[in-house]
């Protein structure tokens, strides 16, 4: 089993023997003997082939699939991109950890890897879907994530902008999940004339951690009037 732990806020140190799955090319340095493979459908989350591909299908009909690569071996291994910051989820077994695709690093083989609708239209680069992984195994999982900045770990009731918000812990039936909230929408947003802040996500449930990065990421939708 590996131990995962924020290494100079810029890497992530993983330290043990077994199998990881992690973000294609983030390996940085290693002591120990490890072998590194391309995955090319993706878990299969106990279906197969065919649930590999299910979830392959789903990942990319929702802009969510990423390249991965499975890490097997023993020692100590650090990953690391661009100098993003890196943070480290614990959760506890049935808990869940909602994650914009692109900020995952690194997770164990035992969560099971999913998609999972939230309703935020194009409010977002992500739009409809994140990233959910749930921890299906008896016992305490990690899961490593980055940001572009050092981020803020708020704990809810909050509210954040969609296009900085990173992973949120919750639960597999979706109770955690962000409401959207579009109380400055008038006019102007339809041109593109506003403060920037007419959709905002609204975290509802009590305890639940929220992850935040101090860059946006540019939204899908540009309409303005100069």
């Amino acid at each position: 089993m590996f131990k995962f732990n924020v290494e100079e806020e810029l890497c992530c140190k993983i330290e043990g023997t077994g199998k990881f799955i992690a973000k294609k090319g983030t390996m940085v340095a290693y002591k120990g003997n490890f072998k590194f493979d391309k995955m090319l459908l993706g878990p299969d989350n106990g279906g197969g082939v065919m649930g590999s591909l299910l979830g392959l299908a789903k990942r990319t009909l929702t802009g969510e699939n990423i390249e991965l690569m499975t890490v097997e071996g023993t020692g100590v291994i650090y990953l690391a991109k661009n100098a993003y910051h890196v943070s480290v989820f614990e959760l506890e077994p049935g808990d869940c950890l909602s994650v914009e695709s692109e900020n995952l690093l690194a997770f164990p083989t035992d969560l099971k890897y999913d998609v999972r609708l939230i309703g935020s239209g194009v409010l977002s680069q992500k739009g409809l879907a994140s990233t959910v992984l749930t921890n299906i195994s008896n016992q305490p999982q990690q899961v490593a994530v980055m940001t572009d900045g050092n981020p803020l770990m708020l704990e809810a009731p909050c509210v954040v902008d969609p296009d900085a918000v990173v992973a949120w812990t919750s639960s597999p039936n979706g109770g955690g999940d962000p409401s959207v909230s579009m109380n400055n929408f008038s006019w102007k947003t339809a041109i593109g004339q506003t403060s920037g802040e007419s959709y905002q996500f609204q975290f509802n449930q009590t305890g639940q951690m929220v992850l935040v990065q101090p860059s946006e990421r540019l939204s899908e939708l540009k309409i303005s009037v100069d």
